[in-house]
């Protein structure tokens, strides 16, 4: 018995539109951007498909080519919600190519008198979307559950049937027995109605895994800059000197204030103050590895956690952040301030955090003492007493 093409089509927009509505709202009440994505792909293969239903009438020539496209936009927008759970985004050209090739490709094939035109690289790009999409699923970091890895496996079996009809479809043509009897409409739109709907299940589970990461980062970044917030830097930066110390190695930390700071608040407005301090922290990030921390200390002031920084080499990136902050652009009349910071190096086992924070916060100070614009290392030899001075 064969499937009829047109009833499992108007099955599959059935269920497509109901999903829409649901998720839609999901999104509409979270902003979850994997619910954006989601529902924007299922809008997208429900047009697709509705399009498809126009074959073998007089609108075929223009509702052929269009549905291949919003299909093929379906499938990268399934990408690119993928890719949102990883905190990436997709390029817009990167979701705009595969849609327009496979327009362009319809287009020159006669869409008019056949409803296969342009299916070698329809196929193809199907392929590819769905594949991208599983990749990325798959490599999602998830602490709450492991749904991802088997989205990722259905995913990657849809792939697998797409390049099956591609394969088929490039060897022995749309209409041949193979190809309409397990790779034509009727049975691709059947697969593709039972994976909506597990897919749509699973989906909850990681808009909610993203949405407690976005509150996790609220509650743990600071909002204009994006750098860690004092208690999550203290927090960890604590842990990973204990780590340190049990594994016979040390850390640096640098303390970070920049000059005269109320002076650019008062002369062109806290906007330019904020432009300051975000520029700060982006020179601060393009100058460390990404296993140092760096955090929001207070007001102008910054702190950075350096594991196994020697202090030349922490003296060296405060160095290389003030010599960043100098290049930056910045708005029209305004001069980013310069910066003042206090260096500090522990040995194994012989500093706490907050030992070492003291320190450094000495070396500031005699920073600022000497005129500002300057780096101040407290060496080891001479922590002790730059602490005592400093609590006395």
């Amino acid at each position: 018995m064969e499937l009829d093409a047109f009833s499992v089509r108007v099955a599959l927009g059935v269920i497509t539109v109901t999903l829409l509505m649901l998720f839609w709202a999901s999104f509409h009440r979270t902003r979850s951007p994997y619910a954006g994505w989601w529902s924007l792909a299922l809008l997208e293969f429900m047009v697709g498909n509705a399009a498809f239903l126009l074959n073998g009438t007089p609108h075929q020539a223009w509702a052929n080519p269009a549905g291949n496209v919003l299909v093929v936009a379906g499938a990268f927008s399934v990408w690119a919600g993928a890719k949102s759970l990883r905190d990436r985004q997709a390029a817009p050209w990167q979701l705009a190519v595969a849609p327009a090739v496979t327009g362009i490709a319809s287009l020159l094939e006669n869409p008019g008198s056949n409803v296969w035109s342009g299916g070698f690289i329809y196929l193809a790009m199907m392929t590819v979307g769905i594949a991208l999409a599983a990749y990325d699923l798959w490599f999602i970091k998830s602490s709450h559950s492991q749904v991802h890895k088997a989205l990722s496996l259905a995913a990657g079996l849809l792939a697998a049937y797409y390049l099956g009809r591609w394969i088929v479809y490039a060897v022995e043509g749309p209409a041949s027995h193979a190809f309409t009897t397990y790779f034509g409409p009727a049975p691709s739109a059947l697969i593709s109605m039972v994976l909506l709907v597990t897919v749509s299940f699973s989906m909850t589970a990681l808009t909610s895994d993203q949405l407690i990461k976005g509150l996790r980062e609220r509650a743990t970044r600071d909002h204009l800059t994006g750098l860690l917030n004092r208690g999550a830097f203290l927090d960890l930066a604590a842990t990973e000197l204990d780590r340190l110390h049990s594994a016979g190695s040390g850390a640096a930390v640098v303390l970070a204030d920049l000059d005269h700071f109320k002076a650019v608040n008062d002369e062109h407005g806290h906007g330019a103050g904020d432009v300051a301090l975000r520029a700060f922290a982006d020179a601060c990030a393009d100058s460390v590895r990404s296993t140092d921390l760096i955090g929001r200390y207070g007001g102008e002031e910054f702190v950075l956690f350096l594991p196994g920084a020697t202090q030349d080499r922490a003296e060296n990136i405060a160095t290389e952040i003030s010599r960043r902050m100098a290049a930056m652009p910045a708005p029209e009349g305004v001069v980013y301030p310069t910066i003042s910071y206090g260096v500090t190096s522990s040995i194994p086992a012989s500093a706490d955090l907050n030992f070492m924070i003291e320190v450094a916060d000495a070396a500031l100070y005699s920073a600022k003492a000497q005129g500002r614009n300057r780096i101040v290392g407290a060496h080891r030899p001479e922590a002790a007493t730059i602490a005592d001075e400093a609590r006395s």
